[in-house]
């Protein structure tokens, strides 16, 4: 599966505003506890963004997701949504339904809050 992650660090359009993990780190600081694949997924909207693209979604994963029908991120992204942002919640759902390890969900579940503090 190809994967058709932004390799930019372009700006959103608007600023996010409040909460945004991305806009509380210092230049030097903190940025080290957080991955480049988390830093490229909250330093843009999600646009069209593959599933694979979300931090914590490994290739494995990422294949049972689309074959699930969550081939974007904006899909998977929905359903955190539609759990209420309820992070235990949608880390059960990922390892019982999608076979996520609990890493994985994790990982995932952090990336997708993140992002909603940032954009939403």
């Amino acid at each position: 599966m190809k994967e058709k992650c932004s390799q930019e660090q372009s700006q959103p359009k608007s600023p996010p505003d409040k909460g945004c993990l991305a806009d509380r780190i210092s230049d030097k600081g903190h940025v080290d506890h957080m991955s480049r694949r988390l830093r490229a997924f909250l330093s843009e909207p999600i646009g069209e963004k593959d599933v694979a693209c979300v931090d914590g979604i490994s290739h494995e994963l990422a294949i049972n997701l689309v074959t699930k029908g969550f081939n974007k991120a904006y899909v998977l992204l929905g359903q955190f949504l539609l759990m209420h942002k309820r992070e235990a919640e949608f880390q059960k759902w990922l390892i019982c339904c999608c076979g996520a390890t609990e890493f994985e969900a994790r990982e995932c579940s952090s990336c997708l809050k993140e992002w909603c503090a940032c954009f939403l």
